[in-house]
């Protein structure tokens, strides 16, 4: 099969020819349809996340099952199908109380083995991690799902109670940032905006977003949250994963509201301080959020096929796996706004 892979951290990627993965015996192997391009996948590249080199990246992805293990059932090939990017094991306690997204014995698509920038990817323990797609959601979309929009949406219902007519901070307006500003305004959330990169404010604003603040401007972002809310959003979430941003989502929280940290801290930036001193005396929330469980996938896939939420409405290219061997280096400047999707 053909893929894409990168013999050494920063190092080129390239276009390979590689034997296509085994079918895990409680698994599936998928034809993939399309596999969305991430932050995250930059990361284990240049080697802020290692991985087992070489390496092919990607794990956001959908497609068609096109071999299913012997110990498999109630899936076949020729099933549309996607996945999240946490794969638990099935068997472990947290697994078996619905939470797979923390299971000490993960398996990661893209990180921990060979991803889905490539013609094929292995699904292992499909009765925890396998999700149906539904006809009316096509590949492109699904692609967009797996990491950045399932992550933002757990982090707004599961951890954030996002509720209608509440404020919703988000800091970064990439793929994650971007995600959670179109779930806010389907769940009747008022949401402020804040990233330096115009085009990025301007398609903040096309998905919804009530207001925009360009922290160069401002120079005090949670100063600015707070004028604009009327004392502070109920809810904030750092969709970039860096100190100061961080420092500053708690910061513009009003009392009593919740932090979710969705970008991620690696690295000497895993030591991140927060306003503790605010934490306490004003009874903040602070929560992690790392994906979503395969089991909670059908709310969401429900509000999507409705039309209610729309995150096709997220991805701004589309480009052939051969002609994206450049497109993790060209996250190291600031990309376009949107989310880019590989096809096979």
């Amino acid at each position: 099969m053909r893929a894409l892979q990168y013999q050494e951290y920063d190092g080129p990627l390239r276009t390979v020819e590689l034997d296509e993965p085994a079918c895990p015996a409680d698994g599936v192997l998928v034809a993939v349809g399309a596999t969305g391009v991430c932050r995250s996948d930059w990361h284990a590249w240049r080697g802020h996340d290692p991985v087992v080199l070489p390496h092919v990246p990607g794990h956001e992805f959908a497609g068609t099952v096109t071999a299913v293990g012997p110990e498999v059932t109630g899936w076949a090939v020729g099933d549309r199908v996607t996945a999240p990017f946490v794969l638990g094991c099935g068997i472990c306690e947290y697994c078996l109380a619905g939470d797979p997204q923390v299971c000490p014995d993960q398996q990661q698509p893209g990180f921990t083995y060979a991803g889905s920038f490539a013609d094929r990817v292995a699904v292992p323990h499909v009765a925890t991690n396998l999700v149906a797609l539904p006809d009316e959601i096509s590949f492109a979309t699904a692609a967009s799902l797996g990491c950045r929009f399932a992550t933002a949406f757990r982090a707004l219902t599961g951890h954030g109670g996002l509720g209608p007519g509440q404020w919703l901070a988000v800091h970064g307006c990439g793929g994650v940032g971007l995600s959670a500003i179109l779930i806010g305004v389907a769940l009747g959330a008022q949401v402020v905006a804040v990233d330096t990169n115009p085009a990025a404010r301007d398609l903040a604003v096309e998905l919804g977003a009530a207001v925009v603040v360009d922290p160069g401007v401002v120079g005090d972002t949670a100063a600015a949250v707070h004028d604009l809310t009327g004392g502070g959003a109920h809810v904030s979430i750092d969709a970039i994963g860096h100190p100061a941003v961080a420092a500053a989502s708690v910061r513009s929280l009003r009392r009593r509201g919740r932090h979710v940290q969705v970008g991620l801290l690696l690295g000497e930036n895993a030591m991140t301080a927060l306003p503790m001193d605010r934490v306490v005396a004003w009874e903040l929330s602070v929560h992690g959020s790392h994906g979503m469980a395969a089991a909670d996938y059908p709310a969401m896939l429900a509000l999507i096929a409705s039309g209610r939420l729309d995150p096709g409405r997220l991805v701004r290219r589309t480009l052939p796996l051969s002609e994206a061997e450049g497109i993790l280096a060209e996250l190291d400047g600031t990309p376009g706004p949107g989310i880019t999707v590989l096809i096979p």
